[in-house]
């Protein structure tokens, strides 16, 4: 529980800028509450906020939050190398339920093997932060005036800058396929309004451009397993 205290203070910042964002897709703030209490990724909510904003149908919401949020699954598969053989199925679905990049960070980073109490303490305070926050960013946001509500909503996306800069830096292809689903989103969106192709909404170019784009760029430049621990 100690460690998740400032995983907790980073989250309800994020989150209420989230809350914001809910906010102006008409959510209240039980229905904002309740979806982060069961969804704990700030891109996957977002993505989900959005697309129900644009009132997208349930599947292309789930299959948006499906891909947005597929890197848990990469972060459970190594994290269930680290727990005792004889850890239990209910503890594993446990700690799934409440892997977030930075619960899983604290995670890994102890010696020995994974501990589902552990987890389950960062967890005890960290989520609960985060879907009050969201709660909150909406009343505020019902609150606030106009302007106010304008100005916070440009939070959230200096926090996606936050998340893409640094890699991008790192790494060329990072960097350029960034700037390539950029300009292949506009090109689709245009595309839509032109055509008048009403199924390509927002959700759905996301869907697109993540299975083409990053499927492309793992197959034509694949990061090897040094260079995966050299960065880590």
């Amino acid at each position: 529980m100690r460690d998740g205290v400032p995983i907790a203070m980073g989250y309800f910042a994020v989150a209420f800028s989230l809350g914001i964002a809910g906010r102006n897709a008409g959510l209240t703030p039980l229905q904002g509450f309740a979806i982060s209490i069961l969804n704990h990724a700030s891109a996957g909510e977002y993505a989900g906020i959005t697309a129900i904003a644009n009132l997208a149908p349930y599947w292309e919401l789930a299959l948006t939050i499906l891909i947005t949020n597929a890197r848990y699954l990469l972060m459970s598969c190594a994290l269930s190398q680290k727990f005792a053989p004889e850890t239990s199925l209910w503890h594993r679905i446990g700690v799934g339920f409440g892997i977030t990049d930075e619960i899983f960070g604290v995670t890994m980073a102890r010696p020995g093997a994974a501990e589902p109490t552990y987890t389950y303490g960062a967890m005890l305070v960290s989520i609960p932060s985060w879907a009050t926050g969201t709660a909150l960013g909406i009343i505020a946001g019902n609150i606030l005036p106009l302007r106010a509500v304008s100005a916070l909503s440009v939070a959230l996306y200096g926090m996606f800058l936050a998340i893409i800069i640094p890699p991008a830096r790192r790494d060329k292809v990072v960097g350029a396929l960034v700037i390539l689903s950029f300009f292949c989103s506009f090109i689709l969106g245009k595309a839509a309004e032109v055509f008048g192709l009403e199924w390509l909404t927002g959700g759905t170019r996301v869907i697109v451009l993540t299975l083409l784009l990053a499927g492309g760029a793992a197959a034509l430049f694949p990061v090897r397993e040094e260079e995966e621990e050299k960065q880590a």
